[in-house]
């Protein structure tokens, strides 16, 4: 786990070694275990230094920050070369099958120096090329340099677990494992990408597409890759190399399906646990984080020494201690919990949104940004975090409308009738008219999207959003459903696992682990499994009384706590924002009432204004839109952002 950055004048010109020891410094936090950076000029051969004192002048380098999880001796350092010199590669990630990897690769008579993953990466693109990309379980973005063919190879894992930037001018092409390492770079720009910026303050979306919210800036996309020629102009045309399938396929009964996926979850997690430091694991007193904690000790046993790390809401509301206490007593592990507090956000809000990069949608992200904080003063370097399950299995109430949705579409009136009926009978918190506009929102044609979005309360036009500024961009909502299949759960399900929810789940996750130098890991997140699980009926994932990931509590049953397993609520790491807002709303109006706000032309601040006082005073429902203006206010601040 790492950090990699790359950069290639266009015009031939050496790079500037102060500007390569900053970027390296921007990207300390990712990789404090040591640096390195190769030079390459056309013509001669590539050198590898740990400084860039004794690098040559060249028009292209690349570098890495290590975090050292996996052989950590010297001969996993990085940038790697191949023997013959044709080959380097920087790396950021694990490959978690690289052992059965390594044993195929010595078939084929390749030799190895090393007992690192780096290592039988590189080995598997000379032996493979980008088909190696299929072949790898893990999380990975990498660069490979190859002096012979005179390119450079960028790849992303299947999910976008692992980021990777870039930037692309008359100047150079560069490449990052965060934005603001190429923020530092004098010709990249700080401009809104209007687009981009409308999505995420308009309902929260980020990182479903190739634009980042700075124009200049862009995402390889999950499970893409580029494939640039360093002797022509360069032209960026990313390849996907996998595609999730949607359509449900297995005609496994009920029963074999969660043995099968008993057993493909605890290969997973057996997989993961793969490491040469200490491995903890992020609990919620939740299904899936409850389900990583249990199937380690599960497949462990009593050799390992569990750690567990809790955030713990102070509202009674919605604290999930309990919950978290009974999983850790079964699972004896040693419990550690944190408890953040407004005041204590203000403090390390700076600090948060620099490690971003980008706007985020909650506070829930501070209480996993503790939750790591917590892990690092442990001494914990690597985490097993349950990111993915709930898109993948259905977790969350918005997925009921969709299975609603789904039994509308295929006609089967009578089962819609009983589902609606069970479901409000044994959730609670979900009522008819939910259920209803939910699955109204998914049925209704494209051409009555407004109608639709009004329904969900996702209008186009937002009274605090400038029209003019939405009319000039021509900008849209991104669409509420993409295609009209029949299977409408699994189409959202899919949809929020590659684009809409995922992906900047994973954005938060990582940038908040590295943020404390730990490798947190996703175990739910391999194409095997999502596979799997996305090939099931509907059925299997939410049941007729709208019990959801029905199939992974059967599967979990003997391993998971079945107190836990019956949990019907669903809270996740929710902060108490609105409370927050209520004993905080100075704080709130001063960010607000800013020279930085007042400044920000696409909005109408005096209706930002009006809203937040209605908000909280009571007199309107509360939601993430006040944070989304705070954190844009702050973000835009902190990056110099210009509109």
């Amino acid at each position: 786990m790492c950090a990699i950055a790359g950069c290639f004048q266009r015009e031939g010109h050496p790079l500037n070694p102060a500007l390569l020891n900053t970027i390296s410094e921007s990207l300390q936090h990712r990789g404090p275990d040591g640096q390195g950076f190769l030079a390459w000029s056309p013509g001669c051969p590539a050198a590898i230094a740990n400084t860039t004192q004794r690098l040559p002048p060249s028009p292209l380098s690349l570098m890495h920050r290590r975090l050292s999880i996996l052989d950590l001796s010297e001969s996993g350092s990085q940038p790697m070369m191949t023997p013959d010199g044709r080959y380097s590669v920087v790396f950021n990630g694990e490959i978690y099958n690289y052992l059965e990897l390594r044993t195929e690769l010595k078939a084929l008579g390749h030799v190895f120096r090393s007992y690192s993953d780096t290592e039988v990466l590189l080995t598997a693109y000379v032996a493979w090329g980008a088909a190696a990309l299929t072949r790898f379980v893990g999380m990975f973005a990498f660069a490979i340099l190859d002096t012979q063919a005179r390119s450079l190879f960028l790849g992303r894992d299947c999910f976008g677990i692992k980021p990777l930037y870039y930037t692309l001018n008359t100047h150079h092409f560069a490449f990052a494992s965060e934005i603001p390492a190429l923020l530092t770079l004098p010709s990249v720009g700080r401009q809104i990408n209007s687009q981009a910026v409308y999505h995420y303050l308009h309902s929260s979306h980020t990182d479903h597409s190739a634009a980042t919210l700075f124009a200049d800036i862009h995402q390889l996309l999950p499970a893409h890759y580029l494939h640039i020629s360093l002797d022509e102009p360069i032209v960026l045309k990313p390849q996907r190399y996998w595609k999730m399938s949607v359509q449900p396929q297995s005609t496994l009964s009920f029963d074999e399906a969660a043995q099968q996926l008993r057993e493909h979850f605890l290969k997973t997690v057996r997989l993961h646990l793969r490491s040469d430091v200490p491995v903890g694991a992020a609990l919620s007193g939740g299904i899936d984080s409850s389900a990583i904690v249990m199937a380690m000790r599960h497949l462990q046993g009593d050799a390992l020494v569990l750690h567990s790390f809790s955030y713990v809401a102070s509202s009674s509301a919605l604290s999930e201690e309990r919950w978290i206490d009974q999983v850790g007593h079964a699972a004896g592990a040693t419990l550690h919990k944190v408890k953040p507090e407004l005041h204590e956000l203000a403090n390390d809000l700076n600090a948060l949104i620099t490690a971003q990069g980008e706007p985020f949608r909650s506070t829930s992200i501070y209480a996993q940004y503790r939750v790591f904080q917590l892990a690092k003063d442990i001494g914990i370097k690597v985490m097993l975090d349950g990111q993915g399950a709930d898109e993948l299995l259905g977790g969350y109430r918005p997925y009921l409308g969709a299975r609603l949705a789904s039994l509308l579409m295929q006609g089967r009136y009578g089962q819609a009738l009983q589902f609606i009926r069970r479901t409000v009978a044994a959730l609670p918190d979900v009522s008819e008219a939910f259920l209803l506009s939910r699955a109204g929102g998914l049925l209704l044609p494209e051409k009555l999207q407004d109608f639709t979005r009004w329904l969900v309360g996702q209008q186009r036009f937002l009274p605090w959003l400038n029209a003019d500024w939405i009319h000039q961009n021509h900008l849209h909502p991104l669409p509420l459903r993409l295609t009209q299949q029949s299977s409408v759960l699994q189409e959202q399900l899919h949809r929020a696992t590659t684009q809409v929810s995922v992906p900047q789940l994973l954005r938060y996750e990582d940038r908040n682990s590295m943020a404390h130098s730990i490798e947190s890991r996703v175990p739910f997140l391999t194409p095997e499994l999502a596979e799997f699980v996305l090939s099931l009926p509907e059925s299997y994932l939410i049941g007729p009384a709208g019990t959801s990931k029905r199939v992974f509590r059967a599967a979990m049953r003997g391993i998971v706590p079945d107190a836990v397993l019956d949990r019907q609520d669903k809270i996740g790491f929710a902060t108490p924002e609105y409370d927050w807002l209520v004993d905080h709303k100075d704080w709130f109006w001063a960010v607000l009432n800013s020279d930085r706000a007042c400044d920000i032309p696409i909005w109408n601040l005096k209706a930002i204004h009006r809203e937040f006082k209605a908000i909280a005073q009571g007199r309107q429902t509360f939601d993430y839109r006040v944070w989304r203006w705070v954190n844009f206010i702050l973000w835009a601040e902190c990056f110099d952002v210009t509109f």
